[in-house]
């Protein structure tokens, strides 16, 4: 005679959370949205600010706007033919920018390399410190570094008339930016699976070979955004331009020229500027123009990323 079977109910506990927990939960979660959009509006208030100081400007009727962006004579002072033009401006802040990077992109993406793949832990350990420490120098060291060895070095070697120029510059913004594309880069080089690197060397390649054929497509989009970091470092920096570049208002027409910056004309010039003036106004206003060119830089390179994420 089979027995009879017993049919086993499961009761289902359902454990109620304190109530301070849920709100605690709640508020942390608010917390961190207002975080989150806190960057969006204080990046739109920043650009209110500085234009609404630049406003009044743009609806004088003697300012010419095409002159300011075009022109190449900065004359804010001049007691009978002012000219405000930035281009030249402009064009000393590329100058010093494209060499710093093409210094510092080699070099920190080649540091990157050597300290996630090839050196041992305790080296590893050691380098990292010390390029922490050298992101951590304040830019007016860097600029008393540019003014007063690096122009002795330059004009013994160079033979320049002058040792602050576009190269004094471009090497100490170099500098600057290198530990910023080391550390970013080193992460994105380390967030790429082991997968890869063992699959790599099971096909046989060598450890040169894994790293520009596997893990440099690997981890593209990381390494792509520490050169960025490294642009926006240089293009941003304003006290050591200002102090290894030369402060001369002109277009370089090499290396060994001096050059006035963006960033360091206003600088120079904010504190001295009568409140209200025209100058003061336009001064807020080429910070405006450099507000637009780090937008276009930052968009360039999300465009980049997502085409890259593409592929």
């Amino acid at each position: 005679m089979p027995k009879p079977t017993t049919s086993a109910t499961s009761a289902i506990v359902r454990v109620e959370r304190p109530r301070w927990a849920l709100a605690g939960e709640k508020l942390l979660e608010a917390l961190i949205r207002v975080c989150g959009v806190s960057a969006i509006v204080f990046v739109l208030a920043i650009f209110l600010f500085v234009f609404r100081e630049a406003a009044p400007v743009l609806a004088s009727p003697g300012f010419d706007l095409g002159q300011f962006l075009f022109g190449g004579e900065w004359y804010p002072t001049s007691a009978s033919n002012v000219r405000y033009g930035t281009l030249a401006l402009t064009a000393g802040s590329a100058a010093v920018t494209i060499l710093a990077m093409l210094i510092a992109v080699p070099f920190g993406l080649g540091a990157a390399v050597y300290v996630s793949e090839f050196c041992g832990p305790r080296v590893r350990e050691t380098l990292k410190i010390v390029i922490e420490l050298l992101s951590a120098i304040p830019s007016v060291v860097w600029g008393f570094v540019g003014l007063t060895v690096m122009s002795d070095l330059i004009v013994r070697f160079t033979g320049a008339p002058v040792g602050v120029n576009v190269l004094n510059g471009g090497i100490i913004l170099a500098l600057m930016s290198v530990p910023i594309i080391v550390s970013i880069g080193e992460d994105a080089l380390k967030a790429v699976p082991d997968s890869y690197r063992e699959a790599g060397l099971a096909l046989g390649a060598t450890r040169w070979q894994m790293v520009y054929r596997v893990l440099f497509p690997a981890a593209r989009n990381g390494l792509l955004a520490a050169v960025l970091l490294g642009v926006g470092r240089a293009v941003g920096e304003t006290m050591a331009v200002l102090m290894a570049t030369g402060h001369a208002v002109h277009f370089p027409h090499s290396v060994l020229d001096s050059v006035r910056t963006l960033t360091a004309n206003i600088a120079a010039e904010l504190g001295e500027a009568p409140a209200g003036s025209d100058h003061y106004r336009v001064l807020f206003l080429t910070g405006l123009l450099l507000f637009c060119i780090t937008f276009a830089v930052n968009l360039t390179a999300d465009l980049a990323i997502r085409g890259v994420r593409r592929k």
